[in-house]
């Protein structure tokens, strides 16, 4: 990938997770986008709140301003998730889902959460296992919505059921919930919403056996998650796919120094020194 765009995106997130959530999902659109300018998007964010505002006076309630932010982004606006095809990549970057009104998730979740921040409605991430929330703080306490089914709200009872549908779909043994455990339902932050989404592209193009993507997104990641043993194994074998065997084989092997232990540890240190082996030394 383009040097330049892993190095902004450092500088972007040095500031944690007072990290600007619109301009780091805007980065990360250009990986398909690289000549995308961050402006156009922070415009149309900022003329969605304007025409907000009048609708949220602070004289109604937490609960009320809530309401009819959603009510105008999903229903007003005509955001909304695709159900025709979920794993569209436009569906998760913001400059597609401001222009098609269309998104998964996390990316719908991005939108309400910017428009809330510009009208003073502040909502919060929730990555809830399979399906990205919002949380709001109302007056009677912490409310979930739903941003890819229209911002509605989610009761406790429709958050169990789903819950006990993924664990039903699960290859692995996964208890019978009866509530929801309290880590599922807190708020996160900048840099994980934007690892979210970044680990979401990764697999969307691995999927696709987009390879020059694939690696776009996860050397990205990996500016965010830099010893996570699995993202630098995928992206030394997409280093490797690309012919890129130095890269490859470096990271291959620290894969293996951070997972000793695991299985295939034996065959992918003896891949890497294969790599190794087969790089042309300049003389």
């Amino acid at each position: 990938m383009e040097a330049s765009l892993r190095n902004r995106f450092e500088t972007l997130v040095a500031a944690g997770d007072q990290t600007d959530l619109a301009r780091g999902a805007s980065m990360i659109a250009r990986i398909a986008y690289p000549d995308l300018d961050d402006a156009p998007v922070l415009r149309q964010l900022d003329e969605l709140a304007e025409l907000v505002r009048p609708l949220v006076p602070r004289s109604l309630s937490g609960q009320e301003r809530v309401g009819r932010l959603m009510e105008y982004l999903f229903q007003d606006a005509g955001f909304r998730g695709d159900r025709d095809d979920f794993y569209d990549a436009r569906n998760s970057f913001i400059n597609d889902v401001l222009a098609r009104r269309k998104g998964i998730p996390i990316s719908l979740a991005t939108v309400a959460i910017e428009v809330g921040r510009r009208v003073d409605i502040p909502l919060e991430g929730v990555g809830f296992p399979g399906h990205f929330l919002v949380r709001a703080s109302c007056d009677d306490g912490p409310r979930f919505l739903d941003p890819f089914h229209g911002g509605l709200p989610i009761t406790q009872d429709d958050l169990v059921w789903r819950l006990r549908t993924l664990a039903q779909q699960s290859k692995h043994k996964a208890p019978d919930f009866l509530t929801v455990p309290a880590e599922f339902l807190d708020p996160v932050g900048v840099l994980n919403m934007l690892a979210r989404m970044l680990r979401n592209l990764s697999r969307l193009y691995v999927r696709r056996r987009d390879d020059t993507h694939a690696l776009g997104a996860v050397d990205l990641l990996l500016v965010l998650t830099p010893d996570s043993a699995a993202d630098i194994r995928l992206r030394g074998m997409l280093y490797e796919a690309l012919d890129c065997q130095a890269a490859a084989a470096a990271d291959l092997r620290r894969y293996v120094a951070l997972a000793p232990e695991a299985e295939d540890a034996p065959i992918i240190l003896e891949r890497a020194a294969k790599l190794a082996d087969d790089t042309p030394t300049l003389h």
